[in-house]
C-alpha cells in the first residue's frame, strides 16, 4: 500500500456528497509496513465513518497516520459480498464480523 493521494480518516470531509451514499469502505494505516484497520460497510457512509472516529480500537493506529477509501455500492447482497471479500483479502486489524456470503471480488484500491 502506498499513499498517494488518500483521504485522511479524520479529516475528510464527511458532508461531501459521496459519503451521503452507500458503500463499503477500508480504513488502513500508512506505517512503515500498512495495515487494514477496519473493513466495512454502510447504508450512508457518513455515519458509520463518523462513529469510526470515536472507535478507540481504530483510532490506536492514528500515529501512523489513518487513510480511507470507499465505493459507493447500492445493494446490500453486493456491498456483503464485497465486504466479505475484503475482509478475507486484508485480514483487518480491528473487527472481527463480517458478512458471512459468497465474497465478490474487486479491484484493490492500490492498484
Amino acid at each position: 500500500m502506498h499513499r498517494r493521494h488518500w483521504c485522511s480518516f479524520e479529516a475528510v470531509d464527511l458532508a461531501s456528497d459521496v459519503f451521503g451514499a452507500s458503500g463499503v469502505y477500508l480504513i488502513w494505516h500508512a506505517s512503515q509496513e500498512p495495515r487494514v484497520v477496519y473493513v466495512g460497510q454502510a447504508a450512508m457512509l457518513r455515519d458509520r465513518l463518523a462513529a469510526h472516529r470515536g472507535d478507540d480500537r481504530i483510532l490506536a493506529y492514528r500515529s501512523f497516520g489513518l487513510y480511507v477509501t470507499s465505493t459507493v455500492l447500492e445493494t446490500a447482497a453486493r456491498r456483503c459480498g464485497v465486504e466479505a471479500y475484503l475482509a478475507g483479502r486484508y485480514a483487518p486489524l480491528v473487527g472481527d464480523r463480517h458478512p458471512d456470503v459468497p465474497p465478490i471480488a474487486v479491484n484493490s484500491p492500490w492498484d
